[in-house]
């Protein structure tokens, strides 16, 4: 069986991780989660950060990340079927 999205997968994944090594505290002050969470740098444009759930930025991030794959995947797909079609023309 051939994986669709691999892309997808693997980018939710590394969302996971990053949530679930930001809250096992390894990443006392953030850095690394602030680096790479991309709703995090959002929601720090308009709010205090401390102001916003801890469980609905984790869940933002994953989404974010879920997303991120999920283009690329597709992105990766148009241009396969593009060079498919120029092959055969």
């Amino acid at each position: 069986m051939r994986r669709r999205y691999p892309f997808t997968i693997a980018a939710t994944l590394f969302g996971v991780a990053l949530c679930m090594y930001n809250y096992t505290g390894y990443d006392p002050h953030n850095f690394i989660f602030f680096m790479l969470s991309v709703p995090a740098w959002a929601v720090d444009l308009f709010v205090d950060i401390h102001e916003v759930s801890v469980l609905l930025m984790y869940a933002l991030t994953i989404a974010s990340w879920a997303l991120i794959g999920y283009i690329t995947d597709r992105l990766i797909l148009r241009e396969r079927r593009r060079s498919r079609s120029r092959s055969r023309a």
